[in-house]
């Protein structure tokens, strides 16, 4: 007689094996695989091995062509979507930038407020009066004299080349280079003179005026938006630390504080640097009876701004051109400017810098090159600050963490 009950002394165990290769479980190889198959009750959930369900590999997606290449052409499109985004909004954006910097820089002014014990509304109030009556005297002093002495260069271009021909030094260029100094002068006299050519230089007339209102209406969106910045940099501050965990949060804070701390004094720094080598440079050209003594002092304060090099930079421009006035004159800015660049490097570089964070004298030439490059004179500016952040973030937490690796 067959019985299909279990076997006399099999345990329950074995009799479940027993049933789980009955004949119609299929072949050897397929009852194989059972017995090899983890076993789980009924009420149990499944028993995880680490390995992807076979319908979800890359290579059982290759069995479906069409929805593979759906997925990634849509993926695709997402990531191109994305790039024109970004491109169309980056004005915004370097708005959005540049006054975040704006507020990082003026926050150091605020809590010295905040130090002397006043609230920090009123601090803030106090810092953008005064920012705003520095920079309107500033507008009513330096705007209609650079409107005068831009219209006086014009005008007195071909006198002043002119009086270089005459000079010795026109002399000594000619006798070395031939007359092909002469020509380059004429043609340079030419091209200066002529309307149209200003007109090209500065995409003409329309242009130019759209180009002065977008600037302007710039500069009043990046007010606004550092205004609201620094009204709220401890709340922002505060948000940003709450996505990290919880139990790096404290150090991810102390970070942020010295990161704020240094890009904020950087900036405070760069812009009281520039400012001091504007002044030395209108009183240079002032009292040695250089042309354009007020042209050439914003011109110091632009150019300096650029981290580095940007004193060598106005160095070599400001001498070139006064060579035109004369080799005498000339000389003598080259050596007093340059006596000044040792007392900015040696004496005020590290008074005004002293509490922002040193970066490397290459990664400040790339630095500031990439920023450059990438944003112009803004880039070159925030490059350093940005450089300096990546620099602290290696050394205290990547470094950290390879350290404690074995």
């Amino acid at each position: 007689m067959n019985d299909a009950s279990p076997s006399v002394g099999a345990t329950e165990a074995e009799a479940a094996e027993s049933l789980s290769v009955a004949p119609e479980a299929g072949t050897d190889s397929q009852a194989t695989a059972r017995l090899t198959e983890p076993v789980a009750a009924d009420d149990a959930e499944p028993v995880f091995t680490g390995e992807a369900p076979a319908g979800k590999t890359f290579w059982a997606n290759l069995n479906s062509p069409f929805r593979l290449g759906l997925v990634a052409t849509l993926g695709a499109l997402a990531a191109v979507a994305l790039g024109l985004a970004f491109w169309n909004l980056s004005t915004i954006i370097i708005y959005v930038v540049f006054a975040l910097f704006a507020a990082l820089g003026l926050d150091p002014v605020v809590r010295w407020f905040g130090r002397h014990n006043v609230s920090r509304p009123w601090a803030i109030v106090i810092v953008y009066t005064a920012f705003a009556l520095v920079l309107t005297g500033i507008l009513l002093l330096v705007v209609p004299t650079l409107i005068k002495q831009i219209s006086a260069f014009i005008n007195d271009l071909p006198q002043t080349v002119s009086n270089f021909q005459k000079s010795d030094l026109y002399s000594w260029l000619s006798s070395t280079f031939g007359s092909q100094v002469g020509d380059i002068t004429n043609q340079v006299e030419t091209f200066l003179t002529n309307p149209a050519n200003l007109a090209k230089i500065g995409g003409g007339v329309v242009n130019f005026a759209v180009s002065v209102g977008t600037t302007i209406s710039g500069l009043i969106i990046v007010l606004v938006l550092s205004l609201y910045f620094l009204a709220g940099l401890p709340n922002m501050k505060v948000a940003f630390n709450r996505f990290v965990a919880a139990r790096n949060r404290k150090k991810a804070a102390a970070m942020t504080e010295q990161i704020t701390d240094s890009i904020g004094a950087y900036l405070m720094g760069m812009v009281v640097l520039a400012f001091c080598n504007s002044i030395v440079a209108f009183l240079l050209h002032l009292f040695l009876g250089l042309p354009f003594p007020a042209l050439m002092g914003v011109l110091a304060f632009l150019i300096t701004l650029i981290p580095l090099i940007g004193s060598v930079l106005y160095w070599i421009t400001a001498t070139v051109i006064a060579l035109f006035t004369g080799w005498l004159p000339a000389l003598i800015f080259a050596i007093i400017y340059l006596i000044y660049m040792q007392l900015e490097a040696y004496v005020l570089t590290p008074k005004v810098m002293n509490k922002a964070i040193s970066v490397p004298g290459a990664l400040v030439v790339i630095g500031a090159m990439v920023g450059g490059t990438l944003l112009g004179l803004l880039g070159a500016l925030v490059a350093i600050p940005v450089t300096a952040s990546i620099l602290l973030i290696i050394k205290q937490v990547f470094i950290p963490r390879q350290d404690a690796k074995l």
